[in-house]
C-alpha cells in the first residue's frame, strides 16, 4: 500500500554535452572545465544524424533506454542539454 504522506521521487538530470561530429569514432572524451561533457560522435550534423547518433551512443554507454532520453536544448547546436528520465 503506498503512504500517502511520502513526496513522490523524481529521478531527472540534465546534462550538457557539447558534440563533435564527423569524428573518428564515437566516444565520450571527458569533462571540460565548466562541468560541461565531451562526446565525439561519427555522425554529420545533417537532417539530426548527429542527435540520433548521440541519443543512441548515450544509452548504449549509460545502459539507459532511448526513450528516457531527450536533447531540451541545442538541437542545431554543438552545444546540447540532455535530459535523462530514470
Amino acid at each position: 500500500m503506498l503512504d500517502q504522506k511520502a513526496p513522490p521521487v523524481f529521478m531527472l538530470r540534465i546534462i550538457a554535452i557539447k558534440v563533435v561530429p564527423r569524428s573518428s569514432r564515437n566516444e565520450i572524451v571527458g569533462e571540460l572545465p565548466d562541468g560541461t561533457l565531451k562526446v565525439r560522435l561519427t555522425a554529420a550534423p545533417v537532417d539530426g544524424a548527429a542527435n540520433k547518433k548521440l541519443i543512441a551512443f548515450l544509452s548504449e554507454e549509460w545502459g539507459v533506454a532511448q526513450s528516457k532520453l531527450r536533447i531540451v536544448r541545442g538541437e542545431k547546436s554543438r552545444n546540447k542539454l540532455v535530459e535523462i528520465d530514470g
